[in-house]
């Protein structure tokens, strides 16, 4: 099998910068704390925690006269004038081409235009870009940018500045390009993905071409690795994303001749040697070819590193501690409280010469040959593999909610404690969430914090595909005239977005009442389940125009039911016009009042007689039912008044 690796695979300049700039920062001593991970890489970031550098979210859990690292991504600016008025000192680490893009979202507003940056929303560094303006616009692709620059109230001469997330794929950067030239005619763009990105992903896209399987070394949850795996899945079949080498199997090679490595900004060089290491070695195993002497020594005596899991077996028990075998050089003993976690247990109860256990290496001393071990300590981190495991896999779970906390709710797996965000909940923004405490709700693991034992779940991502289903089912199933009992997502100045299952629909202001309304937000909220019917759709553009309006609720209707030609009645002037004033009967009804039926003498403009909002009787005239036009009269009732005989 022949193995080819990348050029540009592991640490950009940004991120080798920051990671030489913790070093430092550790080296010197004192309290260091980077704000938030200081890179998408948990290698990294444990081996930083190990050194004693601190991760703090925000600058409130900073303590006084620490040393405070700002990521790699960057930081949003108020994190920064917070940190600005704090006894800290602040190594600024944030990479040169993001502190870029800051400076220029900050001259585009400066010079009046709206900052248009597309990235994913919630990624740090996107929104550490955002904050750098107050009108930015932020949208995840070009389908969002689309939908955005089609809207009524967004003009074509709006002047913007069109900026990128650094890792953002060029194809998606030339379609917004795309979008941007034909929808607008003031604006001003720049290409802010990092050349690094760039050409790693070029490099990507063709090793993946020419090879029958690759192999994307780096964090799951690192943007540009994902985007890395992304564009090698639209060249080749087999794509494989991995952490480290032990997550490699020998199946994915079989058959295989050729096979790429390329790996993110944010893997260190010595995983991605690792893992090319291990494919050579699965490589010689499956041609068959012997190893030599050298070899075969150095594969049995096994390395010890502290924070490993190894397996070894019980040599000896005594009375303060168990001596392990190892299978290496070194000397493996647990002293006798790290043997469980219940100090009343004693060794001998739970342990017998001869018994194969795992344990953790909490200690090696390679001048004494000795290794200090911890099965306590690996039964507490067992429950932490399995919620890993769990992340990692995206197996839904379920869990039981305990309490409200602050931003979300807390929920019960097993005995670990999962915080659910009030965005990942379900829960309309402000909304209640007090009800769900007690329910048993499924969910997924989206984060794992080991370092501060913290554990994120989501339900909203469970009911994703769910929705996902729903959506579809809508488009396969509507047509013209189909009604719906939808929920009031947003409003807007022209109409409300009401969600009929899983998918938005406008309500025009015209089509959500039958009376005479300034806003929406005159008839309907955010949260009100209203029905409606659908008027139009296109299945392309994805737009379904909706109303509310039905015959059956038509004044119209109620109107000519009640009234007739020579009627006398109740009425309130709801508009003047130079020509007269119009005034409603009843809600959704208005007549017109001619200037010339306003008095009984000539007048020069309705207002010298009338005022909005004045209640007035007026005389029906005429209706023409057809057109819908009602003629009304005051001075058909004052000279009703003059004719009438005087009693004596």
């Amino acid at each position: 099998m022949n193995i080819q690796l990348g050029q540009y695979a592991g640490f950009c300049f940004g991120v080798d910068r920051a990671v030489n700039m913790v070093e430092e920062a550790a080296k010197a001593g004192g309290t260091v704390v980077t704000l938030g991970p200081i890179i998408h890489n948990h290698h990294v970031v444990d081996r930083f925690q190990r050194m004693g550098v601190e991760v703090a979210n925000s600058p409130e859990e900073v303590r006084p006269g620490s040393t405070v690292v700002l990521r790699a991504h960057g930081v949003p600016r108020q994190v920064e004038e917070t940190l600005a008025g704090l006894p800290v000192q602040v190594v600024d680490a944030t990479c040169p081409f993001v502190k870029r893009i800051h400076r220029l979202v900050q001259e585009a507003e400066a010079e009046g235009r709206t900052p248009v940056i597309i990235g994913t929303r919630t990624h740090p560094e996107v929104v550490g870009i955002a904050s750098w303006c107050r009108r930015g616009m932020v949208f995840e692709g070009p389908e969002e940018l689309e939908r955005w620059a089609a809207l009524p109230e967004t003009s074509p001469g709006l002047p913007i500045c069109l900026v990128s997330q650094t890792t953002l794929t060029a194809n998606l950067w030339n379609l917004c390009v795309k979008i941007v030239k034909k929808q607008f005619t003031n604006f001003r763009i720049f290409d802010t993905i990092c050349k690094a990105t760039e050409y790693r992903q070029k490099e990507a896209a063709h090793m993946s071409e020419i090879c029958q399987a690759m192999v994307v070394v780096g964090d799951a949850k690192s943007s540009n690795t994902s985007r890395l795996a992304m564009i090698c899945r639209e060249h080749c079949g087999k794509v494989i994303l991995v952490d480290q080498a032990s997550q490699l199997e020998p199946d994915f090679f079989r058959g295989v001749s050729d096979v790429g490595i390329t790996a993110g900004a944010s893997t260190p060089a010595w995983i991605i040697k690792e893992v090319n290491n291990t494919m050579s070695e699965i490589t010689t195993v499956e041609a068959g070819q012997e190893q030599s002497f050298e070899e075969l020594l150095e594969n049995s005596i096994k390395t010890l590193n502290t924070g490993d899991k190894v397996t070894g077996v019980v040599t000896h028990i005594g009375a303060t501690e168990v001596q392990v075998d190892l299978g290496t050089k070194h000397a493996g003993y647990i002293p006798c409280d790290e043997v469980s976690t219940d100090p009343a247990i004693k060794p001998e109860e739970v342990l017998k010469v001869g018994d194969e256990i795992e344990v953790f290496v909490v200690r090696v001393n390679d001048q004494e040959g000795t290794c200090q071990l911890s099965k306590k300590k690996l039964d507490g981190l067992k429950v932490w593999d399995n919620v890993s495991e769990v992340c990692e896999s995206k197996a839904v779970v379920e869990g039981k909610i305990t309490e409200v906390n602050k931003g979300g709710l807390v929920a019960n797996m097993k005995g670990v404690r999962v915080f659910i965000p009030a965005s990942q909940t379900g829960i309309p923004k402000g909304g209640d969430m007090t009800g769900m405490v007690g329910q048993t709700v499924q969910m997924k693991i989206t984060e794992v914090n080991r370092s501060r034992r913290r554990v994120i779940g989501s339900i909203r991502a469970v009911t994703a595909e769910a929705r996902k289903a729903a959506i579809e089912k809508i488009w396969n199933e509507i047509e013209v005239g189909k009604k719906y009992h939808g929920v009031v997502k947003s409003l807007m100045p022209y109409g409300a977005f009401v969600d009929i299952g899983g998918v938005d629909g406008m309500v025009h202001v015209t089509e959500l009442t039958w009376g005479r309304i300034k806003t929406p937000a005159d008839v309907v909220k955010v949260g009100d389940e209203i029905d409606v019917f659908v008027l139009s759709f296109d299945p392309e553009k994805r737009k379904i125009s909706l109303g509310c309006k039905t015959a059956e609720s038509n004044p119209w209707n109620h109107f000519l039911d009640q009234f007739s030609v020579g009627d006398v009645v109740p009425a309130t002037i709801v508009k003047l016009m130079t020509f007269g004033a119009f005034a409603e009967i009843i809600p959704g009804v208005d007549g017109l009042i001619h200037i010339s039926q306003i008095a009984d003498r000539r007048i020069n403009k309705p207002d010298d007689v009338l005022s909005e909002g004045q209640d007035v009787t007026v005389k029906i005239i005429d209706v023409d039912a057809e057109n819908k036009r009602i003629s009304l009269s005051i001075r058909a009732l004052l000279n009703d008044q003059d004719e009438a005989p005087v009693e004596e």
